[in-house]
């Protein structure tokens, strides 16, 4: 078995209606799979092999860095916001996470670990053992994305007052995107996969945004980037918990294979809390406005995906699961959680540059 579901392709003598693409585009950006009855186009597959449906944790990041940046404008004089650096960067963002995707599922098939009994064939199509492409035009795929987006780096280091520093971020970008799964080094193998993540997705993502954004990037910016990186390494972490025993046999050696899965649940649990208090401590410190604790809505959800995780994985699917998802458990909730988080801060960011609230902080008198 080299898929979790169905794919209905149909062929092109019979055109597919837009409203049905857009259809067929949106479940699969709500479920990370091919559509179980809707037909699959050349873009649906290209959503589906580049895991599109995660890819607004990567849209959080970016958009993170610009609100910081545009509030922290508001105070600095002499600041100014280079929105066009922003949306090129972003671009940027969004096309380095879709090849670090396929960059996973090259090097992971090529290392002969995703095999077709292997979890990542099992949950999702795979671009190559699903027979959408062949091994060559995946390696195509990614050189082709990775060279527009060394374009990018280009352009955004030639219009940045700090060039090296641009290329610096783009360049250790690539270096973690590659080597997570690349001979020699293979950081997750090593268990240095989590930290690679949470390097990425916090001070490389939000810092190098506000970066292009500015010209210059504060040391607060990349420490108040560290709460949303702890969400976004949840998901990894999850998803790391639910490939524990297949890993195990491999010798890959994650930080949840290390653990064992009673421990690593908890310590995802860590994760996934104290992203509130430190967001908490953001306020309190005043690098940013209060809006932000508008992330404590997404408690509630926070609280469902602890109970889940104070249980080990069932052995079998509950009826109540997609089918599509499984053997993936743990990640699932992860990713609920981090999608509503960082949705919320974001909308908080927002909402400090046009509803600004100044709290009454005798210490920062």
């Amino acid at each position: 078995m080299t898929t979790a579901s169905p794919v209905h392709e149909t062929p092109t003598a019979q055109p597919i209606p837009l409203r049905t693409r857009l259809a067929a585009w949106s479940e699969i950006m709500q479920t990370a799979n091919a559509p179980l009855e809707l037909p699959l186009d050349t873009i649906g597959k290209w959503l589906v092999m580049t895991r599109a449906a995660v890819i607004p944790m990567t849209l959080w990041s970016g958009m993170i860095g610009l609100l910081l940046a545009v509030e922290a404008s508001r105070t600095t004089p002499g600041l100014l916001i280079n929105y066009w650096a922003v949306i090129l960067a972003v671009v940027g963002l969004v096309l380095a996470h879709a090849a670090n995707n396929l960059i996973n599922d090259y090097f992971d098939m090529t290392g002969g670990v995703d095999t077709e009994g292997y979890v990542r064939a099992l949950y999702a199509p795979h671009p190559v053992l699903s027979g959408w492409v062949t091994k060559a035009t995946l390696r195509n795929a990614i050189l082709l994305l990775t060279t527009i987006d060394g374009v990018i780096m280009l352009v955004l280091a030639a219009t940045n007052q700090q060039p090296a520093l641009v290329i610096a971020f783009a360049l250790a970008g690539l270096f973690l995107s590659v080597f997570y799964v690349a001979p020699p080094l293979n950081l997750k193998r090593h268990g240095l996969g989590e930290l690679d993540v949470f390097l990425t997705w916090g001070p490389l993502m939000i810092g190098g945004t506000y970066l292009v954004a500015t010209g210059t990037v504060p040391t607060w910016v990349l420490v108040f980037s560290l709460p949303y990186s702890l969400l976004v390494t949840s998901v990894l972490f999850g998803k790391h918990i639910d490939k524990i025993v297949p890993d195990t046999a491999l010798g890959i050696r994650t930080v949840p294979v290390i653990l064992g899965e009673h421990r690593a649940r908890r310590v995802n649990q860590v994760l996934m809390i104290a992203f509130y208090p430190l967001i908490l401590l953001t306020v309190l410190v005043g690098w940013v406005g209060p809006w932000v604790l508008l992330a404590v809505l997404a408690i509630p959800t926070l609280w469902s995906v602890l109970k889940v995780y104070n249980q080990p994985k069932p052995a079998e699917a509950p009826s109540w699961y997609p089918p599509r998802g499984w053997p993936l458990w743990f990640v699932a909730f992860a990713f609920r959680h981090v999608r509503l988080a960082g949705g919320l801060l974001t909308l908080g960011l927002f909402l400090n540059i046009v509803i600004p609230v100044k709290l009454p902080l005798p210490w920062l008198s």
